[in-house]
């Protein structure tokens, strides 16, 4: 053996007292081993895969000795009817109907009673009868042929009648059947008509009403339905279903949109230059003198529906229609007549023309006479029509378009709007909206995005008016809204745009005057519309948490300087609370800022027990902005909302109506802190937060002076304040388990086996024991499949090789033989040339 092919399986530890299997390891031996059993199984089947001379016996149960004999006969003779049936009646279409021809069964046909067998040993051998010869060798006049028995044949011999005789027979055998077909029909006319006058003599007699005392005797006896059959009558007056139309998708009721809108346009234009379009669908069309009128269609019904009114057909309605048809077909009979008149006097004077000069000159004069008067009434008659049509032009004119373009820039979007009334405004919008849809065009997107932000500016150019148009923003808030729902990404990088100019702004004035105002009311109305447009819940959103940051430094760095001030900070506030509505989010400005208000609206001669912080001072100039200490001014207050527009219009109003503004300002402080006690009641330090607000107004608020609408107000939201109960868990450090002391135990960990699979359970073990013998046997069974296809792969480049070596040995002792074959041909040939 070659010691380079023995194997040797080494381990590495010496183990005493164990004993190992197959140390070393001989490659022949095994090899040999394994060769000589492929040999004797791979190989032979490997030899054996195209033969078939192997007999297998297919029957059914031939090699089951379960069954017996009788059962196996008994379901082979099944299978084999059941088989042959399935074959057969593919095309028996009519199994269990019976053919006939000519009124015999094909059946009875088929077995060939009737016919003579002439090799039968009859007595009249070779005779036909006269049956058989008539039905096969009669030809084609056996219809005309008189049928005789042989009965008759043999009592009268008479002559055979030829053709003519027959065929006029026949005729008249017809004629005289038509001739009784036409007596039938005639008679039976008769009668019918003679029953129609019988029974309207009769049915006079019959239309006499039966008295009332019989009529309810019948009605007695007739029986009273069922309760089953009056709920089938009443199920018949049920309304049923009708499958409704399909729901259009958006982009075809878009398409469906704009083609309305186009045609409402084109009918406004045509009205505003006066055209007629009922008159131009009147005009007659030429029509072809070869015209066959085969594409005539019916456009419309003239069918007369009958209606009655006070007991008498009504015909007023039909009358007038006929009426207005008659005016408008003499209308263009007029002008037809107009025009053949026209073209008469015109082939007149070509006529007169061919007579002498002066003849001539008369025709020119009155022809020119007569045009002049022609175009005088046609100047008339169109004057006419102007002044019918110029209230429909002008009405025309003055409608707002059906179809507008999408504005490219922001002056031609504020030219579309100008001069125009909110609700115009609104229509124009929507329908920029609709003739721009982004399903009907590819750059409509872009042009709707653009829009948007058109409409924002255009809201904050109305809010900076002098008299802020508050109601037209209100209403423009609808088409932003649409607008804001096709396009959420644009709209909301237009709003991010403003939001971060004003929170620049914001920034820069702070710098470079250390202090900062409140912005305009653009602003503040954009930061409203942002409530409207996007979700106010959320935990973080693009848009709403800017504009959460902006309001809240708005509230804690803009000072408080003057009455308009306030009005602007509690309108932020009132937007703080809707924006946390559902939230619940703390908003500590919000507080410090209503203290601050309150702050300002009390007097400052007593001692403080509570701190303002930043934009508001303790003491300062505008430390009693709010307090009012006019008597008669307190009376007169009424409670009344503060409008936002007051912003503007604050400085050109009197003292009386500052002061009624400052209450108004105090009251919706009351109930902002009302609102937010009901906010954030179950915040667990809402005690702690709300303290300095209770302390201001229990022991600093002059309520008593205040009137009695106010007083009601300040005991609402003292009340509030103080009925929230301490509902909520102190705040308690969280359990902890002791760390214990360091100690020098030992720890003890158990040490596993080396080289063995450790696991929990006995089943768990034998688990683990069957995937890795899976694995084992696995891996043997790929490697004998290898070695197999090893094998197959020698045994089949042997067998190229045999064949190859076979093929040149072959061609090798053709060409030997070739070689002999032309040497001895040569040899002859030399033979020849010396002989």
């Amino acid at each position: 053996s070659n010691p380079f092919e023995v194997k040797v399986n080494r381990q590495k530890f010496d183990i005493l007292g164990r004993k190992t299997k197959n140390d070393v390891g001989l490659p022949g031996v095994s090899r040999s081993k394994a060769i000589k059993k492929r040999n004797q199984t791979l190989l032979k089947e490997y030899k054996e895969r195209d033969k078939t001379n192997v007999f297998k016996d297919k029957r059914f149960g031939e090699y089951n000795t379960k069954i017996t004999p009788e059962e196996k006969m008994i379901r082979r003779f099944a299978l084999e009817r059941q088989q042959n049936y399935g074959k057969k009646s593919i095309y028996n279409l009519n199994e269990d109907e019976e053919l006939t021809h000519y009124g015999q069964s094909l059946a009875e046909i088929e077995k060939l009673n009737d016919i003579v067998d002439s090799d039968s040993d009859t007595e009249e051998r070779g005779a036909l009868s006269a049956e058989l010869t008539a039905a096969h060798f009669g030809g084609g006049g056996g219809l005309l042929r008189k049928k005789v028995s042989s009965e008759q044949q043999d009592e009268e011999e008479e002559k055979p009648k030829s053709r003519k005789e027959l065929l006029e027979e026949l005729i008249a055998k017809s004629k005289q059947e038509k001739q009784e077909r036409q007596t039938r029909r005639e008679s039976a006319l008769e009668l019918t008509e003679k029953l129609d006058k019988d029974w309207k003599e009769i049915q006079t007699l019959l239309a006499h009403k039966t008295p009332k005392s019989e009529r309810k005797d019948k009605e007695a006896e007739k029986p009273k339905p069922d309760e089953y059959d009056m709920i089938v009558r009443e199920l018949g007056f049920e309304m049923k279903a009708k499958p409704s139309e399909r729901l259009k998708t958006e982009e075809e009721l878009a398409k469906e949109e704009q083609a309305r809108l186009q045609k409402l346009e084109a009918d406004r234009l045509r009205r505003m230059h006066g055209e007629d379009e009922e008159a131009n669908k009147k005009r007659p069309s030429h029509v072809s003198a070869d015209d066959l009128a085969d594409g005539f269609i019916l456009d419309k019904d003239d069918r007369r529906l009958l209606s009655y009114k006070d007991g008498k057909i009504n015909i007023e309605n039909e009358e007038e229609k006929e009426e207005e048809e008659g005016e408008e077909e003499d209308n263009e009979n007029g002008e037809e007549s107009q025009e053949e008149s026209v073209s008469e006097n015109e082939e007149d004077d070509a006529a007169d023309s061919h007579s002498d000069l002066e003849s001539d000159l008369e025709s020119e004069e009155e022809a020119a006479g007569n045009k002049e008067e022609e175009k005088h009434k046609a100047n008339e008659n169109e004057s006419q029509n102007v002044e019918k049509l110029d209230p429909k032009r002008e009405a025309a004119k003055s409608e707002l378009p059906y179809t507008f373009a999408a504005p490219e820039s922001y002056e031609t979007f504020k030219s579309l709007l100008a001069g125009r009334t909110i609700e115009q405004q609104l229509i124009i919008l929507e329908r920029i909206q609709k003739c721009n849809h982004p399903s009907l065009a590819v750059g409509n997107k872009a042009k709707l995005e653009k829009l948007f932000g058109f409409l924002l500016e255009y809201v904050g150019e109305l809010a900076t008016l002098d008299v802020p148009e508050l109601r037209t923003i209100d209403k423009l808030v609808l088409p932003l809204y649409n607008l804001c729902q096709m396009f959420p990404e644009a709209a909301s990088d237009s709003i991010k745009f403003i939001l971060r100019d004003a929170a620049h702004d914001l920034e820069e004035v702070i710098e470079v005057k250390g202090r900062a105002t409140f912005p305009d009311l653009d602003t503040l109305i954009y930061l409203k519309i942002v409530s409207l447009l996007f979700p106010t819940s959320d935990f973080w959103h693009p848009v709403v948490t800017p504009a959460f940051m902006y309001m809240s430094q708005l509230l804690t760095k803009c000072r408080i300087t003057t009455l308009q001030d306030v009005i602007k900070g509690l309108f932020i506030c009132c937007l703080f609370l809707e924006y946390v509505s559902l939230s619940r989010r703390f908003v500590p400005e919000l507080i410090n800022f209503l203290l601050g208000v309150l702050h300002i609206s009390v007097p400052k001669s007593q001692a403080q027990g509570y701190t303002v912080v930043h934009p508001f001072t303790l003491v300062g100039k505008n430390s009693e902005l709010l307090l009012v200490c006019d008597k008669e001014d307190l009376k007169s207050w009424e409670k009344q909302n503060v409008p936002l527009s007051i912003v503007t219009r604050l400085k050109e109003t009197s003292r009386t109506e500052i002061n009624h503004t400052r209450l108004s300002c105090l009251a919706l402080c009351f109930d902002l802190i009302k609102k937010c006690a009901a906010l954030y009641e179950s915040l667990p330090s809402f005690h702690e937060i709300m303290h300095p607000v209770r302390i201001l107004l229990t022991q600093h608020m002059p309520v008593n002076e205040y009137p009695e609408k106010m007083q009601e107000w300040y005991h609402s939201a003292l009340k509030e304040l103080e009925n929230k109960v301490k509902h909520y868990t102190p705040l308690i450090c969280e359990k902890k388990k002791p760390v214990p002391l360091k100690q020098y135990t030992p720890k003890i960990v158990k040490v596993l086996e080396f080289g063995r699979k450790q696991a929990g359970s006995k089943k768990e073990q034998e688990r683990k024991q069957l995937i890795q013998r899976h694995k084992r046997e696995l891996k043997g069974a790929i490697r004998e499949i290898r070695k197999d296809n090893q094998y197959l792969a020698r045994m089949q480049l042997s067998e190229i090789m045999e064949r190859d070596s076979a093929r040149k040995r072959k061609v090798k002792e053709l060409l030997g033989s070739l070689a002999t074959q032309e040497g001895e041909w040569k040899a002859m040939k030399r033979k020849k040339w010396k002989n």
